[in-house]
């Protein structure tokens, strides 16, 4: 009995790792995804994202979406130039900072103005941070948790001290 419990533990733990590590990404390019794959089930990534289906100006991360055709609600573009981060299908439109505070949409999109600083962010490559322009203490960052999202899974997608963050929920992938 104590063996059975011993393996099944060991399994669990090495289903928890095969997990973790670098996502199978098979959604479209550009793309702004997790370079760490936490315990997304399908190994699909973690993609910056639109809440719900379609348009919405709430932010959320979720499942990299794969094989659709045509660009999807998690496909985003950085231009380091502007600094600005682009939504693909809605491309008049990018990501802003509304509140650091909010608890539940800190970030959402707003119609593209390279003058507005809420609008401006820092991807550095080297590790994988992409900070607030306004206050380069504050990242980008997931939720410690995921929930179910019809076939899929999201996190919350939040702004947090860059310092207080584990590298896994703040390292971000960015794909032209």
């Amino acid at each position: 009995m104590t063996i059975r419990i011993g393996l099944a533990t060991l399994a669990g733990l090495i289903t928890t790792l095969a997990l973790a590590g670098a996502p199978v990404l098979q959604s479209g390019t550009p793309v702004i995804h997790l370079s760490d794959n936490l315990d997304e089930p399908d190994a699909l990534g973690w993609c910056i994202d639109t809440k719900g289906r379609g348009f919405n100006t709430d932010l959320h991360a979720h499942s990299c979406k794969p094989g659709m055709r045509g660009p999807t609600d998690t496909q985003f573009a950085y231009d380091p130039t502007s600094a600005l981060v682009r939504s693909v299908p809605f491309d008049s439109y990018c990501m802003a900072l509304r509140d650091a505070a909010e608890s539940v949409f800190p970030l959402g999109l707003l119609e593209c103005d390279a003058d507005d600083a809420r609008q401006r962010f820092d991807h550095d490559a080297q590790s994988g941070e992409i900070r607030v322009r306004g206050d380069s203490s504050l990242c980008v960052v997931v939720g410690a948790t995921s929930t179910s999202a019809g076939p899929f899974v999201s996190r919350d997608l939040l702004v947090a001290a860059c310092d207080d963050i584990a590298p896994r929920f703040k390292r971000w992938t960015v794909l032209d």
